[in-house]
C-alpha cells in the first residue's frame, strides 16, 4: 500500500506561496475539469502552485491536495492505487465528504488508466480537478477524447517577455533607466529564450540547459512515444528545423535534400515525424492565408519553434540569425492568444495575418529598417495586405524605431518589438 497519508499531508504543509503568477487566467470553479498541456518544462507544476496559493485564501488547507505522480514513492502505480488515494484522503479528512475539495495532479499520465478515475471524481464527488501532464502524453485531443468533453484545456507555452520581467523583478516604466534597463533584459531574452529555468542564467548555462530539453523533446517525447526507428533521421530533422525558424518549410524539398545526402527514407516517414514534434509542442507550422484549401496545400508552411532559444542550441549563431529570432518571438506572443494564424502571400510576403475580429490582423517583423529599400518593402507589403483585406491599420515591429505612417491603405503603427512586448 502507498503512503498516501503522509504524502497529503505533506502537500499541504508546503508553502505555495514563493510562485511568480503568470498571464494565464485558471478558472478555480469551473465545474469542469481543468488540464494544462504544453511543452516540457515550461511551468505548468508553477501555475498548479499558484492555483492552490490562490484558493488558500478562501478554502480550508485540508481541503486542497497537490499530488506529484512522479514522486518516487508512488511507483509502481497500478489502477488500484488511486482509489486508495481517495479513500486515504477521507480517511483523513471525514468531514470534508460534505464540502466541496480540490485535487491537483502533476504529471497525471504516470498513473495507468487515470481517465476512468478522474472520470469516477467528477461523477460522484463534490471537488474540482486540476491535471498536467508532459506535452505529449497528455496532448488536447487526447484529453478531448479520454474526458469526453468534461475539461478545459489550457496551453502552457515558455515565458512571455512580460513574464520574464516579472520573473527577473523588473519593473516596466517610462524612465530612461527604466527602459534601458527593460531593453537589456530584452536582449538577454533574445539570447537565452523564455524557459523560467534560463531566466537569469548566464548564456552558457542556459545553452546547457536548452540542450537538455531537447534532448527529453527527442528522446522521450517523440521517439519513445511513436517506436521511432530512424534516430538518426530524427536528429538530422531537428536540427534543420530548428536551425531555420520563421522560414517556409517545404517538405518535398526537405525530402529531396535528406535523399540527395543519401538518407534512406520515405515521404511518409519524414511527414510523421514532422507531425510527431508539432504534437510535441516543439515545433509549429504556419499556412498561408488563403480561402483556397489548395493554395494552402501548394504553398510550403512557416516553421516556428516553441523557444527561440533552441535555434542557438542546434546552429552557429550568425549576425542574420537576430531577425528571425524577432520574428519566432512574435508567433509565440501571437500563439498564446490565437491559434488560426496565418502568413500573407501576394507580391510581397506579410509575416502575419490574424483572424477576424483580432487587431491589428496584419504584422511585420523587420530588424533594421534603417535602409530604405527594406522599409519600402515591409510598409509596401503591408499596404498590398490592408487593401486585400480591407482594413484600415497594420503593425510594423522593429528593433528600435518608434512612428506612425499614414499610407493610402490605412494607418501602419512601426514600434519596438521590446516595446510592444512589454507594454511600456
Amino acid at each position: 500500500m502507498k503512503p498516501w497519508k503522509q504524502i497529503i499531508t505533506d502537500s499541504q504543509e508546503r508553502d505555495y506561496s514563493r510562485v511568480v503568477p503568470r498571464d494565464i487566467d485558471v478558472p478555480l470553479d469551473s465545474g469542469k475539469i481543468i488540464s494544462l498541456i504544453g511543452v516540457r518544462r515550461s511551468g505548468k507544476t508553477s501555475i498548479l502552485y499558484s492555483l492552490i496559493h490562490q484558493l488558500h485564501q478562501t478554502a480550508p488547507a485540508d481541503a486542497l491536495v497537490y499530488i506529484n505522480l512522479e514522486d518516487d514513492r508512488l511507483f509502481p502505480l497500478t489502477p488500484h492505487d488511486l482509489a486508495e488515494f481517495l479513500d486515504s484522503y477521507y480517511e483523513l479528512y471525514p468531514h470534508n465528504r460534505d464540502r466541496r475539495v480540490y485535487f491537483f495532479f502533476d504529471e497525471i499520465q504516470n498513473a495507468p488508466e487515470w481517465e476512468r478515475f478522474v472520470r469516477r471524481l467528477d461523477d460522484t464527488e463534490n471537488c474540482s480537478v486540476f491535471v498536467t501532464g508532459s506535452s505529449a502524453k497528455l496532448l488536447s485531443r487526447e484529453i478531448a477524447t479520454s474526458l469526453r468533453g468534461r475539461t478545459i484545456p489550457f496551453e502552457v507555452f515558455p515565458l512571455s517577455f512580460s513574464e520574464y520581467l516579472r520573473f527577473r523583478t523588473i519593473k516596466t516604466g517610462h524612465s530612461s533607466r527604466s527602459v534601458s534597463v527593460i531593453k537589456n533584459a530584452f536582449a538577454e531574452y533574445c539570447r537565452t529564450g523564455g524557459f523560467p529555468e534560463t531566466a537569469g542564467v548566464d548564456d552558457l548555462r542556459a545553452k546547457q540547459i536548452l540542450h537538455e530539453y531537447l534532448q527529453m523533446i527527442m528522446y522521450r517525447d517523440v521517439a519513445d512515444r511513436h517506436n521511432v526507428g530512424n534516430l538518426f533521421l530524427l536528429k538530422s530533422l531537428i536540427k534543420q528545423c530548428f536551425s531555420n525558424i520563421s522560414n517556409p518549410l517545404s517538405l518535398s524539398k526537405l525530402y529531396n535534400d535528406f535523399r540527395s545526402q543519401g538518407v534512406q527514407l520515405s515521404r511518409n516517414t519524414l511527414f510523421d515525424y514532422i507531425s510527431y514534434l508539432e504534437d510535441a509542442y516543439a515545433l509549429f507550422l504556419v499556412p498561408v492565408n488563403s480561402s483556397s484549401q489548395r493554395e494552402v496545400m501548394r504553398n510550403p508552411r512557416k516553421l516556428y519553434a516553441i523557444d527561440h532559444a533552441l535555434k542557438g542550441v542546434v546552429d552557429l549563431a550568425t549576425g542574420a540569425d537576430i531577425g528571425r529570432i524577432f520574428e519566432n518571438i512574435v508567433f509565440l506572443q501571437l500563439r498564446r492568444r490565437v491559434q488560426n494564424i496565418c502568413y500573407g502571400r501576394q507580391k510581397q510576403e506579410i509575416d502575419f495575418v490574424l483572424p477576424d475580429g483580432e487587431s491589428p490582423r496584419l504584422i511585420n517583423v523587420a530588424y533594421d529598417i534603417t535602409n530604405v529599400s527594406t522599409r519600402n518593402r515591409e510598409l509596401h507589403g503591408l499596404v498590398e495586405g490592408m487593401q486585400g483585406l480591407g482594413v484600415q491599420e497594420a503593425l510594423l515591429l522593429t528593433a528600435d524605431v518608434e512612428e506612425t505612417v499614414t499610407t493610402e491603405a490605412g494607418v501602419i503603427s512601426i514600434m519596438p518589438l521590446w516595446k510592444w512586448l512589454s507594454g511600456v
